[in-house]
């Protein structure tokens, strides 16, 4: 599926005003959620694009085979095992302790994973989502060990991928493809459904490398209490659990975070950000420098060209 949509008359000046002096405020998404109608060749379904639309995420099941999640799970668990032999900028460990808790640029350290990111059942469906061709924008895997797995808090990541990497519009999506089983009691994600068609304008300037700091506890850019609550209030609250291969495709401006993980199973989950091309990265909007590149790809984009093909075919 190869989509050459014009981008719309945007002005690319700053559409999502952010990190204020005078207090965080609140206004309608400027943006379309589902940016092409569905049709009956979409890799969707009509309910499911709908849900998307209404709700800001979209939870599909049974997209893998047995032998393709056997060789996700080995590849992240060896990935884990060998961190001293990454990066160290693309190694993020938990605040208190050497666990790795994050590792970036998923698709250079893993040909497994570079596989995944342009599969068809990933890409494929951030193409019609987005109404465009996508690059990949970030790429990482995120491990929340059992009994001492930290939380993160309540965010919308366009507000962090607007303000310090320079993202025009809410034309990104992300895909969550669960490595573990995740029940509602190991740190699943959580999402405020509806709360993708809400812009939250935070308070705060940004501090000079902020994602040092960010990357283990987010302190500017979050949604004050009250207006979690309130949106929690309006919205309600949910859960993406499911097993093993489940994949969760959730609009860049949704509301989420999960709770830290006391039960002794771990949760752990490959990530995947799809950018349209035509929301290619322009300076940051509220930050002085963009972050590094394993945060955010600053290179020409390049269009993905999605894989029909088993994972297990290299």
């Amino acid at each position: 599926m190869t989509l050459r949509s014009k981008p719309r008359e945007f002005d690319f000046a700053d559409a999502y005003p952010t990190r204020l002096k005078t207090g965080e405020t609140l206004s309608p998404r400027r943006d379309p959620v589902l940016w092409q109608a569905w049709s009956e060749d979409a890799p969707i379904g009509r309910d499911e694009a709908e849900q998307y639309d209404e709700k800001g995420y979209l939870i599909r099941k049974n997209l893998f085979s047995d032998d393709e999640l056997k060789q996700l799970v080995e590849t992240s668990d060896a990935l884990r095992r060998s961190g001293n032999g990454i990066d160290a900028e693309d190694l993020v460990a938990e605040p208190d302790t050497d666990a790795v808790r994050t590792i970036f640029r998923l698709d250079r350290h893993s040909d497994v994973f570079a596989r995944l990111a342009e599969d068809a059942r990933l890409a494929g469906v951030a193409q019609f989502l987005l109404g465009d061709d996508v690059y990949l924008h970030q790429s990482r895997l995120n491990y929340k060990p059992g009994f001492t797995g930290k939380e993160f808090y309540w965010h919308s990541d366009f507000e962090t991928w607007h303000a310090e990497d320079g993202m025009p519009r809410m034309r990104a999506v992300s895909a969550s493809v669960l490595l573990t089983d995740n029940s509602k009691l190991n740190g699943p994600l959580m999402l405020v459904p509806g709360s993708h068609r809400t812009w939250i304008a935070c308070q705060g300037a940004t501090p000079q490398d902020n994602h040092k700091t960010s990357l283990k506890q987010q302190k500017v850019g979050v949604p004050s209490d009250d207006t979690i609550a309130r949106l929690v209030r309006e919205n309600g609250l949910d859960v993406a659990s499911g097993p093993t291969g489940t994949v969760i495709f959730f609009d860049c401006n949704t509301l989420h975070g999960s709770n830290g993980n006391i039960t002794p199973d771990p949760r752990s989950n490959a990530f995947f950000v799809f950018n349209a091309m035509s929301n290619a990265l322009r300076a940051p909007y509220a930050a002085s420098n963009p972050r590094p590149a394993f945060l955010a790809n600053r290179e020409p984009p390049r269009a993905i060209r999605t894989r029909q093909t088993s994972l297990t075919d290299a």
